[in-house]
């Protein structure tokens, strides 16, 4: 899969509500998959199975 970003819209509970920046898609995923840092309103890059923190 090709590498892709995403903005942290919410966080609500053990989950988080991302949207893939380019086509809007929504994902919701296990809050442990992200970076613990993340916040709602954090970027996040997503490559080689692994979330990381842009913004």
């Amino acid at each position: 899969m090709e590498p892709k970003d995403y903005r942290v819209d919410r966080i609500d509970g053990d989950y988080a509500h991302l949207t893939e920046s380019s086509t809007g898609e929504e994902l919701l995923i296990a809050r442990a998959l992200i970076p613990e840092e993340a916040d709602e309103g954090t970027l996040l890059h997503w490559e080689d199975l692994q979330y990381t923190v842009i913004g």
